[in-house]
């Protein structure tokens, strides 16, 4: 051996033969179970003197392809103890031999070799750091983005934990793992650290096809959660929605997440953080977990940490505007009620278009702060929390909210102020614990509507407007009527506080309320009137808005019970002196426009006689701005699609109040020909409400509408035939909408476009998945109408759309439109009665869905359906469509007496 181990020249180092086969023989008996071991340890003990020994060691771990991979495993394992003493005094030229060696190793054919050289890598940058190694990152760079799966695999292993490999199963020190702080060194001369390079990286490849490197690269990432380098706090958004999805990974092995606790220590820690912009960062964290698919297990035994923090940060901070605004007014003699807005005080207000059918969307009224800031972030985290723990988090909350509670002092007011944020915040989550002690919490929350700090009488507005719906449900107990009553008033009085804030958070409180009394409030309209009339007359610009929402709210509650002259004498006049006050280009008319709206479909035919110059200013506002659109100078004001799409909300309104007396205003106008306009126009919020204003009208007057009636068919139809019907779906579905309205009323008049809207209606059915309910509704509806008028047309192709038509059908509510989308049911079946016959268990099921057909005539049309198919099969097919169906579908077909 002495003769064969020959010290050569790194730069041109090459094994010796006889050298070379001496040592793999000597690892060979190593990994035999019958050799001495201890005589085969000395000789390589003997050998390991030679200053090139390593070399050889690492020239068969990388290229002895003819040799077992154990005999090359174990050379890897011999160079890593050997390394591990013996590389900081090897000479240069050895160290940078092997370490040239290593790095073609990552992407080697087999696993084990992949893994014992990312094994000894780490092992190299313990012991002289990557930065003094710059090709080992250029290596790992290129294989990660070589999108071969062995060589990112082989990168991946190095940065990533894989414990203890002995022969087999021995201990391996990886980069990321052991010394992760390598990665986040600086880097002299560069603003970049390597971890800079490697993190956007690995967050990618949380996408990867493959689980073994979904695996590694968050093992990876998650090494970092501790030392949290800026480039992942920067990063934390993608992160975090990258490992709430590998949560719900297909591969066990990734969906253990061995270091998500680490991820929820750090997030609560740094909730704490003295600088704000930190602790929102991370409190942020606590909703986006809940609202993930995660287990909510790993989150429970943190809450008796979390739940006090989240409280003690909803306190308002020195520095909130909120606060310094609160201060300044509750110390002037004059608070700030009586002082005019500024522009810069008004927030931007969004108008809905209307929708006709199942709303999706969510009210966002319970928002009464303006700032997203670390306190509204806390309330909004203990909200969702409570909403997923319940009541099990009230042991823990509780104490701290009755503790905060119980101070009287001034100074303590702030956390007064935050215990009752808390309950307003778990009123949802965790009613059922709270429930037994509603009476005693509202009564508690009563008083505090007076209380000398404006925005503790705020928060306890919005508080109890969190407890409506409870308190509204009381009223049929002497106590809970009382209560409410208190409520009520207390509200009330509220809403003419001096105080801007109080104001808004009351008139708020005070909708909400509404909502859920509805008829309750007839008693106490009077006084409910007065109240807000007061408030529109002393209100400033922005919380004006807020009290048409009211007044509007009130309307759609109430209904025509508001439409008595001792109630109109004091809603109406204010409300049309401020109509005649505004220019049609202030768009402090967009609220007021609103209000309108439900004040007309409130008071039905009551508010025809304020309907004309209502009807009239509409129409001028949707002229002026469709002349503003191409001409803004003629115009005198620039475009803006809110006053049209108000307009056309509003005229609905008076449609679906005025219902057939409209039709003197419409035949005397242009209607009919700007909206023909509106239909076409580019901007989906206007399309959206003149397809409404469209079906609206077909109600109630379609006479008017049947000059143009193909140019709406063809622009309706359109709507639903268009490659993005997925980014304009509320457009399609008023369209769809207003084609039934228009085909029950004008019938055969609509046969010319029936089989193109039919070709546009049965995709959405087949296709339902991801697509809005209401559209699908509509399309089901819709359908059965265009069958209602022109069975003749629509049942030959009945068998390409019975199954799915009959699914949707199956899922809507009984009404009138329900009635006639299975009135074109039964006309097509007795136009084709073979066409559904491959679906007969899907039409029993639709048919199955109804509770009660109120029509006696439709009623027997079905159960004559059912006879003939009973009566056409034979030789036991009805018996066998029968078995196929569910004992409760069976059930609700017994009435039809089949």
């Amino acid at each position: 051996m002495a003769a064969a181990v020959v010290v050569a020249a790194a730069a041109t180092w090459q094994p010796q033969e006889g050298g070379f086969k001496e040592i793999c023989g000597l690892l060979e008996q190593q990994i035999s179970p019958s050799s001495d071991k201890s005589q085969i340890w000395q000789q390589l003990q003997h050998y390991s003197q030679f200053p090139d020994f390593n070399n050889y060691l690492a020239f068969i771990l990388a290229h002895a392809e003819g040799k077992p991979v154990e005999v090359r495993q174990a050379a890897g394992l011999l160079l890593k103890n050997n390394l591990k003493t013996a590389f900081k005094s090897m000479p240069p030229a050895n160290q940078e031999y092997i370490k040239a060696e290593l790095l073609p190793c990552l992407g080697a054919a087999d696993r084990q070799i992949r893994s014992t050289s990312g094994t000894i890598i780490s092992v190299l940058v313990q012991l002289g750091g990557v930065l003094g190694w710059p090709e080992l990152l250029h290596s790992l760079v290129k294989c990660l983005e070589s999108n071969d799966l062995t060589h990112m695999e082989g990168a991946m292993d190095a940065l990533s934990k894989v414990d203890s490999l002995t022969h087999r199963n021995y201990h391996k020190i990886q980069i990321c793992e052991d010394i992760p702080q390598v990665l986040d060194a600086e880097n002299p001369g560069s603003s970049e650290r390597p971890i800079d390079i490697f993190l956007p990286r690995l967050l990618q490849l949380f996408q990867s096809p493959h689980a073994s490197l979904r695996k590694l690269a968050l093992g990876s990432v998650n090494q970092y959660i501790m030392l949290m380098p800026p480039v992942l706090y920067m990063s934390m958004d993608n992160y975090l929605q990258g490992l709430f999805v590998l949560a719900n990974d297909p591969s066990s092995e990734v969906r253990k997440l061995p270091h998500l606790r680490n991820v929820i220590e750090y997030m609560l820690q740094v909730n704490k953080d003295p600088d704000e912009e930190v602790s929102l960062e991370a409190c942020e964290f606590w909703s986006a977990y809940c609202e993930a698919p995660l287990p909510p297990e790993n989150l429970r035994a943190f809450l008796p940490r979390l739940i006090p923090v989240l409280l003690s940060n909803m306190a308002y901070a020195e520095d909130d505007e909120s606060l310094l605004d609160a201060e300044v007014n509750s110390f002037s003699s004059l608070e700030d009620g009586s002082l005019p807005d500024r522009d810069q005080d008004l927030k931007p207000r969004f108008h809905s278009s209307r929708f006709h059918g199942s709303e999706d969307a969510e009210d966002d009224d319970d928002d009464i702060v303006n700032i997203w800031n670390l306190r509204k972030c806390s309330a909004a985290a203990l909200d969702i929390i409570s909403n997923v723990f319940g009541d099990e988090i009230l042991p823990t909350l509780m104490p701290f909210v009755q503790s905060k509670l119980s101070t009287s002092d001034d100074a303590s007011w702030k956390e007064r102020e935050a215990a009752v944020l808390a309950l307003g915040a778990i009123a949802e989550g965790c009613i059922n614990g709270l429930y037994p002690h509603l009476s005693e919490i509202v009564a508690f929350l009563i008083p505090l509507l007076d209380d000398k700090f404006p925005l503790i009488r705020s928060i306890s507005c919005w508080t109890l407007s969190r407890f409506s719906k409870f308190i509204v449900q009381g009223i049929a107990h002497r106590e809970g009527h009382e209560q409410f009553e208190k409520v009520l008033t207390g509200l009330l009085r509220r809403i003419l506080d001096n105080n801007k804030r109080v104001q808004e958070a009351a008139c708020s409180a005070f909708a909400t309320l509404e909502e859920e009394a509805a008829e309750e409030l007839e008693p106490r309209l009077e006084i409910i009137l007065q109240h807000l009339m007061c408030a529109f007359g002393k209100y400033q610009r922005r919380n004006l808005r807020i009290v048409y929402d009211a007044i509007g709210t009130l309307a759609d509650a109430v209904g025509g019970e508001l439409n008595q002259p001792k109630h109109l004498e004091i809603l109406m006049p204010p409300l049309i002196a401020k109509w005649q006050q505004l220019s049609n280009t202030d768009k402090d008319l967009f609220p007021l426009l609103e209000c309108f709206t439900s004040i007309a479909q409130a008071l039905g035919s009551g508010f025809s006689q304020f309907s004309q110059p209502v009807f009239q200013r509409c129409l001028d506002i949707i002229q002026s701005q469709q002349l503003a659109k191409v001409d803004p100078v003629s115009a005198g004001a620039q475009f803006d699609k809110e006053f049209v799409v108000c307009s056309l909300d509003l005229l609905s309104g008076l449609a679906e109040g005025l219902g057939s007396g409209i039709e003197s205003l419409v035949s005397q106008s242009n209607l009919r020909d700007l909206l023909l306009q509106c239909c076409m126009d580019d901007g989906t919020d206007i399309r959206q409400s003149a397809f409404a204003l469209l079906g609206d009208l077909a109600r109630v007057c379609p006479i008017h509408l049947r000059p143009r009636l193909p140019e709406f068919l063809d622009i309706a139809a359109k709507q639903l035939n268009t490659p993005k019907l997925k980014e304009t779906i509320s457009v399609a579905n008023n369209a769809c909408w207003a084609i039934g309205e228009l085909a029950i009323k004008v019938n055969q008049e609509i046969s010319p476009v029936v089989m193109t809207v039919i070709s546009c209606l049965v995709p959405i059915l087949q296709h339902a998945e991801g697509l809005n309910k209401s559209l699908i509704e509509n399309s089901a509806i819709t359908l059965g109408r265009l069958a209602s008028v022109c069975p003749e047309l629509v049942s030959p192709h009945m068998e390409h759309f019975m199954q799915s038509w009959c699914i949707a059908l199956a899922m809507i509510r009984d009404d009138i439109e329900k009635e006639d989308a299975f009135r074109g049911l039964c006309a097509m079946v007795k136009a084709n009665p073979s066409g559904a016959l491959s679906s007969l268990v899907f039409l029993c099921r639709a048919i199955a869905s109804w509770h009660e057909i109120r029509s006696e005539e439709l009623h027997n049309e079905v159960s004559q359906v059912l006879l003939g198919y009973k009566q056409m099969l034979k030789n036991g097919a009805w018996e066998q469509c029968m078995s196929a169906l569910e004992p409760p579908v069976k059930e609700r077909l017994s009435k039809y007496k089949v």
